[in-house]
């Protein structure tokens, strides 16, 4: 039988298999490289979609009946006000909701009032409107959706002139749309308040599912493959430590809006703490299995990842769709996970801990499951001053990445909104829309949204144009409109790029309904060519004005992840054992982690921006990247694992900690010890000597260290080992 060629062997078909994988935005993928412009199809919300066409819809068939023009105005708050609901507590979307009513029909009046006065007061006017709204990002995600929108309002009053009388409408049915939508999504037609905050816990258990089974998977292969270990961890770990801060955000928020823990709340933090201790336990699970990969050790783990899996699908379930489970019959399928395992005792006290999370998360679904209640007293309600004017005043310095996206998207505006001004027309005002919009604080965010805006708006737009060809009545086209409301909003969390590609033949039909005269193929071709231009101003001057230079941002983003992984080590390896270690190496594990998952958000974005990828900073980073996730992973086990830690190694242990430590304080790294390493600690002791020898070779040399091990996998910039010309420039 002639042996396999290169193409197919299993390194290979693992490097196709993630290299193939494009993330979304809730899992940005293995591959740092690759813009995350997947679908995530769990996004899609129909009864948001149905509730936002019904929002203006109604108000558009009333116009229709009564063809009375301020009722426009009020349809299209409406719509707007949908746009700035992405959901979260009660009090937080009533207070969004409730100043963009007021503050979207002040604007509309305040700009068509001053219109007539021309260039020199208009263009500096709105360039500080669009500075404050863009600014608006540093409060919070709806503050930040709320201000993106005003932008939209902002260019559409610009259209035309208003009187005294004209304004005074506008303001009175602008708040009569936004306080409509508002009362529809807060009373009538009310989400049910803790369902965001459960569904991204269950979030947490799918992802712990999926990181369940691609470990099995992994442990399956014939032999151990080192590209696919490292790809599983950069795609898995960060996805799952994402979710689980995304959840506890929003757990508090909810909680502290209520200013209270509520039953529901309390049940969401405990499955929550479950599923992070059982993604703790599951990073040593898959670090034991790859660096001690014996057969025996490989089958049991297999049999208890098989076992595992089912088990937190059925509680993700449980929790998406607040059902209750029999924990009786679910009690041997958890009893069994756990068997069997005897002959490692490592992986049995690791499977122990698992499972018993496990059936911790079971009892939180069953009727009987939780009942406390109480007050929220750590972390409480903030005070005006905290809340509102803190975040402006830490933002208020160049070195704040929004501070120079607002400053950046009002100095290119000036010249966008006068060209539009001088030149008017009836679509002009999309290009200072899609400028404004498009722009991004980060060069990558804003390449990528470009991409999505500009092949959205192409596609949608020949969609919009076709349907319009078709709907040849108000009444029909009312009636796409609403089906199309419907699609977009419902589409709104999937991708950006898909939203706009709904919301595209939505814009075509209102405009054909609103201003008529207008064919089809021209809004489009015009929406298209406006869309195509703002895209590129807006991703030309990110590299022009104040651009944030992504190698700077990679060298911050390292050091809080050496600083991380210094303090994760110090708990785990100098901390006596007690109460204040556990709660020790717990915060230093979550901040260990997040320091990670910023360190990888900041070389994706390098490797997306012009020549930034190839820095030798970057490339650097790109190893040491690599070598902390499995220095986590290493002190992960030691932490659940306690007796795989030579009692002897004390020296090394204090070497590896004050070594990380000085590495990440830029201090002088400590002489390596004379002593033997002990067989416990040699794979996270040769992973230091790799990271010191990335980042500093010649006191690695001259603390007494070797060459650093080749046994530790590294990556290149698309997520695969690099070459010795990439590892020669890395160092």
């Amino acid at each position: 039988m002639p042996a396999p060629s290169p193409s197919t062997s299993p390194p290979d078909r693992a490097r196709r298999r993630f290299a193939a994988g494009r993330g979304s935005l809730s899992r940005p993928g293995a591959d740092l490289r690759r813009l995350p412009t997947g679908l995530d199809l769990r996004g899609v919300r129909l009864v948001e979609g149905v509730r936002a066409a019904f929002a203006f819809g109604t108000v558009i068939l009333i116009n229709i009946w009564a063809q009375w023009p301020p009722l426009l105005t009020m349809a299209l708050a409406a719509n707007l006000a949908c746009f700035c609901d992405n959901g979260g507590p009660t009090r937080t979307r009533l207070r969004v909701l409730t100043a963009f009513s007021f503050l979207g029909g002040l604007l509309w009046a305040g700009l068509g009032l001053i219109q007539p006065l021309g260039l020199p007061v208009v263009v500096p006017v709105a360039c500080a409107l669009i500075f404050a709204c863009s600014y608006a990002r540093v409060w919070s995600v709806q503050a930040q959706a709320a201000g993106n929108v005003l932008v939209v309002v902002l260019c559409i009053a610009l259209d035309r002139p208003l009187t005294l009388g004209q304004a005074a409408t506008t303001v009175l049915m602008f708040a009569a749309g936004g306080l409509w939508a508002t009362f529809l999504a807060l009373v009538i037609w009310r989400l049910h308040p803790y369902r965001p905050a459960h569904r991204a816990v269950a979030e947490v258990w799918r992802g712990l599912a999926r990181l369940c089974g691609d470990l099995e998977r992994l442990v399956a292969l014939p032999e151990p493959d080192a590209e696919a270990f490292d790809g599983h961890a950069r795609d898995h770990r960060r996805g799952v430590r994402t979710s689980i801060e995304t959840a506890r955000t929003m757990i508090l928020d909810l909680a502290r809006s209520r200013e209270r823990v509520s039953d529901r709340t309390g049940q969401a933090l405990l499955r929550l703490e479950s599923a992070e201790q059982i993604f703790s336990a599951l990073i040593a699970v898959g670090e034991l299995i790859d660096s001690r990969p014996e057969p025996q050790r490989r089958a049991l783990a297999k049999i208890f990842l098989r076992r595992l899996r089912p088990l937190l699908v059925t509680i993700a379930r449980a929790i998406r769709d607040d059902a209750s489970l029999d924990l009786a019959r679910l009690e041997p399928a958890i009893t069994r996970a756990a068997e069997g395992l005897s002959t490692d005792p490592t992986l049995a006290r690791l499977a122990e801990r698992i499972v018993g999370r496990v059936r911790i998360g079971a009892k939180l679904s069953t009727p009987e499951g939780y009942r406390p209640g109480g007050t929220l007293t750590e972390g409480g309600s903030l005070d005006r001053w905290t809340r509102y004017v803190g975040p402006l005043r830490q933002n208020l310095t160049l070195a704040s990445p929004n501070l120079r996206h607002a400053l950046r998207a009002s100095a290119v505006a000036a010249p966008a909104l006068a060209a539009t001004l001088t030149y008017a027309g009836a679509f002009t005002h999309w290009l200072v829309m899609t400028v404004v919009l498009t722009m991004q604080p980060f060069y990558a965010a804003t390449w990528q949204r470009a991409l999505e805006r500009i092949g959205g708006t192409v596609l949608g737009g020949l969609v919009g144009a076709v349907l319009a060809y078709y709907a040849t009545t108000p009444l029909s086209e009312a009636g796409l409109i609403l089906v199309l409301s419907i699609v977009g909003f419902a589409a709104r969390q999937i991708s950006y790029g898909f939203f706009v590609a709904c919301l595209t033949p939505l814009v075509v039909l209102l405009v054909e309904l609103l201003e008529p005269g207008h064919s089809s193929w021209e809004i489009v071709a015009m929406r298209a060519g406006f869309t195509v231009l703002g895209g590129l101003i807006a991703v030309a001057s990110c590299l022009v004005l104040w651009p944030i230079w992504e190698p700077d941002q990679v060298r911050q983003e390292l050091r809080r992840a050496l600083g991380g992984h210094a303090a994760f080590a110090e708990a785990v390896l100098r901390m006596p054992p007690g109460p204040e270690r556990e709660a020790a190496i717990l915060a230093t594990t979550r901040a260990a982690g997040l320091a990670l998952n910023d360190l990888e958000a900041a070389l994706s974005r390098a490797l997306q921006q012009p020549r930034a990828g190839h820095h030798p900073e970057v490339e650097a980073a790109l190893v040491a990247d690599a070598t902390l996730r499995r220095i986590s992973a290493r002190l992960t086990v030691l932490r659940h694992a306690p007796e795989a830690a030579d009692p002897k190694a004390e020296t090394w242990r204090d070497w590896i900690a004050a070594t990380l430590a000085a590495v990440s304080e830029d201090r002088p790294v400590p002489e390596r010890p004379a002593r033997d390493r002990g067989q416990s600690l040699v794979r996270l002791v040769s992973q230091v000597e790799l990271l010191v020898g990335t980042l500093r070779p010649a006191e690695l040399r001259a603390a007494g260290g070797p060459a650093p091990d080749p046994e530790p996998r590294m990556t290149d910039r698309d997520g695969h080992p690099p070459g010795p010309s990439e590892l020669s420039r890395a160092r």
